[in-house]
């Protein structure tokens, strides 16, 4: 059993989870995911590591209530415990020096790319990071990206905070002034097509990590396949990082609406359905 130690709302639907897992915080990487079940009736879900901290023994992830799982895990409270976590899962980021980057991340993106962007920023590059979410009310973790950051600039769609539009107005703002040798970019997939779009016209890296439906997590059930480059990948264990000027969204986006009608359905009936599956 997964005991949590912290919960913390950041918003009335996204709750900040630190949780006791000592073996997978002593591994975890940037970039990396676990699996999570509530309990033994509950389906598998892929999450964020978005922190971790080695000598506490623990792991934080952020939620966002969209389905059954969700939402079950947002009326958790400190004290209580998960039946499983298992990871870290997936390829770590590849941390070095590269210069100046970019660090964007969209609404539930923010969790991921922090722990990406504060060890970039640790291996010697120039940080800038881009936090964007629809409204201020989903915005988090503003005074955790600047304090890793060289420059944080903020967007939200409705203007409530920072910039009134999306993430990309400031990635392409920003390159058409300051040179950029790789960016990380980590949101809703049509936010993730919607940067390497935009960078693809400056021939810049642009990694994207993919959050495509997961059973298990270790590339035995084949359901989070993807199209990289032509070639069928796994995100799972391939991934969850592509370059994302050679991911097919067209593809990612309809496999992932691929459960949509049985996500209402078990919304509406309370069982455990896919619903929860593009967490990470």
């Amino acid at each position: 059993m997964f005991e949590i130690v912290k919960k913390q709302v950041l918003s009335p639907s996204i709750k900040l989870f630190e949780v006791k897992a000592p073996r997978v915080a002593q591994k975890a990487e940037p970039g990396q995911f676990f699996m999570l079940r509530v309990d033994e009736k509950g389906e598998r879900i892929p999450l964020t590591i978005a922190n971790f901290d080695r000598e506490a023994g623990t792991i934080t992830t952020i939620v966002q209530e969209i389905g059954h799982t969700s939402q079950r895990m947002g009326n958790m409270e400190e004290g209580q415990e998960f039946l499983d976590v298992a990871g870290p899962l997936g390829e770590a980021t590849e941390i070095k020096n590269y210069g100046t980057v970019m660090c964007v991340g969209g609404g539930l993106g923010i969790a991921p790319v922090y722990p990406i962007a504060r060890a970039l920023k640790e291996a010697g590059n120039e940080v800038i990071s881009v936090i964007g979410a629809r409204n201020k009310d989903l915005l988090y973790w503003e005074d955790e990206m600047d304090a890793i950051s060289s420059e944080l600039h903020a967007a939200t769609d409705d203007g409530s905070f920072g910039h009134k539009g999306f993430v990309t107005d400031i990635v392409k703002q920003v390159l058409e002034n300051k040179k950029v040798d790789a960016i990380w970019a980590i949101g809703p997939m049509p936010m993730m097509r919607a940067v390497a779009e935009t960078t693809r016209p400056f021939g810049v890296k642009t990694i994207v990590s993919l959050n495509p439906i997961m059973v298990d997590g270790t590339g035995m059930c084949g359901a989070c396949r993807v199209e990289v480059g032509g070639e069928t990948k796994f995100a799972c264990v391939d991934g969850p990082e592509f370059d994302g000027h050679l991911v097919d969204f067209d593809l990612a986006l309809r496999r992932l609406a691929m459960y949509k009608d049985d996500e209402k359905r078990a919304l509406a009936s309370g069982s455990c359905g896919r619903d929860d599956s593009c967490q990470k």
